[in-house]
């Protein structure tokens, strides 16, 4: 339809791509039900004085009796809209649609927000003509049970309609296309099936994508119908209802700010709000305000001049070239003519002594104005100006006639008709010309073909009308020819009642104003065929009665529109919103607790941490992350070589054979495993794997240097990257596809030798995260479930993100036991026995994860905090007070004072660095530093020179303290610990209030909502987390994409918050099994 719409011949289609979403409505406007709901976070009740809880029928449809009746409960007490109170006026009638009016008796405000409204029923009164339609339900829970109900609104990805080349894409991305809003519905919607298509009335069309469910006791609650918003082609069909509307330039050329977008708001989308017909005020303008228009279009147009002239930025010449378009348009709003250079306008004369033919083409003009403004999706406000406007000349035009003025109604004659002859000429001649001037224009610029071809078929159109006119073909610069009169012989004017054609001519312009009407209303096709079809037997009829084709009134009607189109063509493209003249992007612009997502993404690019790479879930690791990856190193790479620990490192790639070897470790790992499978266009003979993890690459080398206990035990470890091709959505840091870690790989004679280390290493992990990254840790054991593949048993340190309130893995310790030994044949000759004995394994592993969890548990909404003992730069030095007024040698002496803290500082042990950067002022420094997270910020000014003093600001907590230069070398590596106690402790705080036991699986549902961790006595089985974890889950389908929806099992801890007893009962619901111990569970990464 889509294609048919934009003509069969054309191989490019340019239309709108909105237009596609238009056939939406055609679709399902004559076949879908209506239904209601209410916005459940503000709503208002209505008392209805005297009326008791009765029920009728109502159609589904309106105008489709095919699709059904419901039943409408109507009672004393029923709700609205909040919007929809508070547009309510006492002492009128308000349509309740599906019951009728009611009188408003009293609308009950507090602090401005309606209360409540008493109202008393009024529905023998039918007049619904300049009513205000409310949407309502009845709050009736017996027999009217409101259905819960989320509204799901969509938004472009892409905010730019059409990417130019040196767009980069990523600045037009959507941080919040997608909105949802709770409603209370009405009993119908539980009856809908996934899939089903409804209409919410004054809300659009939707998709039920989630079915109603009833109350589980599992859950607590009954699981709302979820409804996607279908867009139908208008504006207001896209992203979230009640949006701001595009900007729209002012008469001064600036823009009007509109309100922030965005944001979810907790409140739904009301109706929009229903404009009340304006009184027909005086026409503004006249002279006086188009010469004021005229002059300021000649000085926007001389501006653009001088622009050009002076080679300015494209960017700045586009806003002067927009502003002088839209200067063109209120021109032409407020004259009625196109502004030419050099025009004078002449003195129009008072409304009463005016042209009715003139006020009449006015008013046409301006209905086409509407008509097209509607139809391209112009801004409301513009809408509404127009609409001002052809209300202001109706007023005019009956002051002139003394009559109303109706579509192809002839105007009253005036007292002094002017003479026609020359006018239409003068018009069609300087329209022609315009148009010569812009084909001649596109094809010197080597516009698009296209683009040549619609303006010279504009050009033919113009010049046949001027011949049909004037009698005479047009020529460059010839002087019109006076407009041929036209025959009077048969033609019958459209407004004339007498004669035979009076009333079918009356007829056809009814029947010609319904067809505009229902393709100005974007009615279905079949609708205006039918009336398109009645249109023209109605001439026919009214050419067999007078023997002349039907003319309106004023002879053909011109279509104003096509000689408009030449502006529209040399409109420049909308380049996209950039910040304010002494804007800049440096800082963040969301915020954490508003979405996280968006948040961390900005940090890490913000803070110069990581950049996107073009191969999905790989990252570039700059060097602000890198630092800190390499003080993890070498803390832990000091700490295991004092246990025996030496480095080295084994190839990436693993056989086939040997990645098979050991099965159930592999299975964990096949869906992760990218292969290698060409070498240039040569097919390999066998598919080699990139490392997942190095098992099965390192212990066939330990089989051949393991033969004796002497050779035991054997401590390898190895800094190096993997690939885990993951196909969940990658997340930098926390979720990649190639990452860093190190790996060890150790064997023992036996088995308590082994279990030590387990405990040793796993204890070191927590060093790194409590003691370097300030972050604290819960240690404990994996579940059977959840343990490492192929191990015996999976220690664990897991950490808690509280703006997610959600548990991270935060390095492993693995007893693998015998079973990699076994498979591999790693034995050892038995010294007392002399037999040959298989050895004792462990593997351990911490991973660039650690960086992303750093990131998210103590960044805030200025950007990166860094731990001190991380931060590759510790303090940053920044010398304040420079200005103009400063002279060379105080500030030569300001620099040498920096370089002198720099150099004490770093004598002192301390990362420092001091920024002398002189293209930079020093807010701009702040805002920089404070977005990387340096702990420290030292400022120098030439007064604190003078005072042999400092200024230092604390990153973790924003604190100011002015300290004496002599104490520089111990006061600031005291601070630093300072901060690294601080942010501990405070992380610390967070995951205790966070962490909660319970032993009811009701309040371990209501504190999982919470973002809470839970700790509650759990049986051990399998089958019973699985349980736990489906029956926890949110409704997946409202939540689609999150990490992990129901609560997993994190760990058993070491440090058991309480003694399992007796009376204790495993946390899942209907489970038997004794528990054995408290369990941690959470929603996790």
């Amino acid at each position: 339809q889509f294609i048919i719409a934009q003509g069969s011949s054309r191989s490019v289609v340019f239309m709108e791509w909105d237009k596609i979403w238009a056939f939406n409505k055609k679709v399902l406007d004559p076949v879908v039900a209506r239904h209601t709901t209410v916005d459940l976070a503000y709503n208002v009740p209505v008392l209805v004085a005297g009326v008791k809880v009765t029920s009728h029928k109502a159609a589904k449809h309106p105008k489709n009796p095919d699709v059904g009746e419901k039943t409408i409960w109507t009672g004393p007490r029923l709700i609205i809209d909040g919007v929809d109170a508070e547009q309510l006026k006492e002492g009128e009638n308000a349509t309740f649609i599906n019951w009728g009016n009611l009188m408003i008796k009293k609308v009950n405000k507090k602090d401005g927000k309606v209360e409540s409204v008493d109202a008393e029923e009024n529905t023998d009164n039918k007049d619904f003509k300049k009513t205000l339609k409310v949407t309502w339900l009845c709050e009736e829970q017996e027999k009217s049970p409101t259905t819960p109900a989320i509204l799901v609104y969509y938004d472009h990805i892409i905010s730019k309609a059409i990417l130019d080349k040196e767009d980069d894409f990523k600045n037009f991305v959507k941080t919040d296309s997608k909105h949802e809003f709770e409603m209370l519905g009405d009993p119908e919607l539980r009856s809908l099936k996934k899939g089903d298509m409804v209409q919410i009335q004054r809300r659009g069309y939707f998709i039920c994508d989630v079915e109603y469910r009833a109350f589980s006791p599992c859950v607590g609650r009954a699981r709302p119908v979820v409804l996607l918003s279908i867009p139908d082609g208008s504006a207001g069909s896209y992203g979230a209802p009640g949006k701001a509307e595009k900007v729209q330039p002012s008469k001064g050329g600036e823009k009007k700010t509109p309100a922030k977008e965005g944001k979810k708001q907790a409140a739904a989308p009301a109706p929009a709000k229903q404009a009340k017909a304006a009184s027909p005020a005086a026409a503004s303008g006249g002279a006086a305000d188009g010469e004021k228009l005229n002059a300021a279009v000649a000085a926007l147009g001389d501006l653009v001049r001088k622009l050009k002239t002076e080679k300015a930025g494209k960017p700045e010449i586009d806003e002067a070239v927009k502003k002088l378009l839209a200067g063109k348009v209120e021109f032409k709003a407020a004259t009625g003519l196109d502004w030419k250079p050099g025009m004078t306008l002449a003195k129009t004369a008072s409304p009463a002594g005016g042209s009715a033919d003139a006020i009449n083409a006015a008013i046409s003009a301006q209905g086409d104005q509407v008509r097209k403004l509607k139809t391209e999706k112009a801004g409301k406000p513009e809408i509404d100006e127009a609409v001002k406007k052809l209300l202001a000349l109706k007023a005019e035009y009956k002051a002139a006639t003394g009559s109303d003025w109706k579509p192809g109604a002839a105007p009253a004659p005036s007292a002094a008709p002017a003479s026609s002859s020359g006018g239409s000429g003068d018009a069609l001649n300087l329209a022609t010309a315009a148009q010569g001037d812009l084909v001649r224009k596109l094809k010197t610029e080597k516009a698009a073909k296209p683009e040549i071809d619609e303006a010279v078929k504009k050009l033919l159109a113009l010049k046949a009308e001027y011949k049909a006119a004037t009698g005479s073909d047009w020529k460059p610069g010839a002087a019109p020819a006076q407009v041929k009169q036209p025959s009077p012989k048969k033609e019958v004017v459209a407004g004339q009642k007498d004669g035979p054609g009076g009333e079918l001519s009356a007829k056809v312009a009814a029947q010609g104003d319904l067809v505009r009407q229902l393709k100005t209303d974007k009615k279905p096709k079949e609708e205006i065929d039918m009336a398109v079809k009645q249109l023209l037997t109605l001439k026919t009829e009214f050419k067999a009665a007078t023997g002349s084709d039907w003319q309106p009134a004023g002879g053909p009607a011109k279509k104003p529109e096509k000689q408009k189109k030449a502006a529209k063509e040399v409109k420049p493209k909308e380049k996209p919103k950039v910040p304010e003249a002494g804007m800049t992007r440096l800082g963040m612009e969301v915020a954490k607790e508003e979405n996280l997502a968006d948040w961390y993404s900005q940090v890490l690019t913000k803070a110069e941490m990581l950049e996107y790479y073009d191969v999905s879930g790989c990252y570039i690791l700059r060097p602000w992350s890198y630092s800190i990856w390499e003080s993890i190193k070498d803390f832990f790479d000091a700490e295991i070589k004092k246990l025996g620990v030496t480095n080295c490192y084994f190839p990436i790639f693993v056989s086939q054979a040997a990645l098979e070897r050991e099965k159930d470790h592999i299975a964990d790992f096949a869906p992760e495993v990218a292969w290698v499978t060409k070498s240039g266009d040569s097919d390999l003979a066998e598919p080699i794997a990139i490392r997942p993890t190095s098992e099965t690459v390192m212990y066939p080398a330990y089989a051949k240097w393991i033969q004796s206990y002497r050779d035991l035990p054997i401590k390898l470890n190895q800094w190096n990257n993997v690939v885990r091709w993951e196909f969940k959505h990658p997340q930098p840091f926390l979720r990649t596809r190639e990452f860093l870690w190190q790996e060890g790989h150790t064997a023992f004679a036996t088995f308590p030798e082994a279990k030590e280390e387990v405990m040793v290493i796993l204890d070191l992990y927590r060093r790194v995260y409590e003691e370097l990254l300030a972050v604290p840790v819960i240690r404990g054991k994996k579940t059977e479930k959840e343990k490492f593949a192929g191990g015996d048993y999976t220690t664990t340190t897991e950490a808690y993100i509280s703006a997610a309130g959600r548990a991270i893995q935060g390095a492993t310790s693995h007893h693998l036991g015998q079973n990699f030994s076994k498979m591999f044949d790693i034995t050892f000759e038995n010294p007392e026995t002399g037999e040959k004995e298989f050895v004792w394994q462990n593997s351990w592993g911490i991973t660039t994860r650690t960086i992303g969890v750093l990131v998210m548990v103590h960044g805030d909404n200025n950007g990166l905090v860094l731990p001190p003992r991380v931060a590759c730069v510790q303090v940053v030095i920044v010398p304040c007070g420079i200005t103009n007024s400063l002279k060379d040698e105080d500030r030569v002496a300001l620099y040498k004072e920096c370089e002198l803290y720099e150099k004490e500082l770093k004598d002192a042990g301390v990362r420092v660095k001091a920024d002398l950067r002189e293209n930079y002022s020093p807010g701009w420094k702040f805002n920089h530093w404070e977005l990387k997270g340096v702990p420290i910020r030292l400022e120098v000014g030439p007064r604190d020179m003078k005072a042999s003093q400092y200024v230092v600001v604390r990153r973790d907590n924003g604190v100011k303290l002015t300290m004496k230069k002599t104490g520089l070398k111990d006061d600031i590596p005291a601070l630093l610990e300072t901060i690294q106690s601080a942010m501990f402790a405070k992380a610390k705080a967070e995951m205790t209030d966070n962490v909660k036991v319970v032993t009811k699986f009701e309040d371990f549902l209501a504190h999982l909502e919470n973002k809470c961790l839970l700790q509650a006595p759990f049986c051990g089985v399998e089958d019973c987390e699985d349980q736990i974890k489906e029956l926890s889950k949110k409704d997946s389908d409202l939540e689609p994409g999150a990490p992990s929806m129901g609560a997993k099992s994190l760990c058993i801890p070491f440090a058991q918050p309480a003694q399992v007893v007796d009376k204790d009962k495993c946390i899942r619901p209907g489970c038997t099994n004794k528990p054995l111990f408290y369990t941690m569970f959470g929603r996790s990464y």
